[in-house]
């Protein structure tokens, strides 16, 4: 079989690998509502073109069917998923006195 050429190699490392914490733009339950906001998951699932992301809460789909298992799916390259914001960190007040 005759290899395809190209100019330079496909890009073999993603984005995104199990275990990671990531925050993913949902419908999600908050304080028994349901929102649509940012939601902490853990990647459970990765492949060269989707990412797999598992949450402790209920998770519904835009036509709002609860899903079951917990597992949403997106693209590598969704804007909907990102690596979490980092919060600022409180000072310790009892180093200040």
């Amino acid at each position: 079989m005759a290899s395809v050429p190209y100019i330079r190699p496909p890009d073999q490392e993603q984005q995104y690998e199990v275990g990671d914490t990531v925050e993913v733009f949902c419908d999600h339950e908050k304080n028994d509502e349901r929102i649509r906001g940012w939601l902490k998951g853990i990647v459970v699932q990765v492949d060269p073109k989707m990412v797999a992301v598992q949450f402790r809460t209920d998770v519904f789909l835009t036509d709002g069917w609860m899903v079951p298992d917990h597992i949403l799916w997106y693209p590598q390259s969704s804007p909907h998923i990102r690596i979490p914001l980092k919060k600022a960190i409180k000072s310790d007040m009892s180093k200040l006195l």
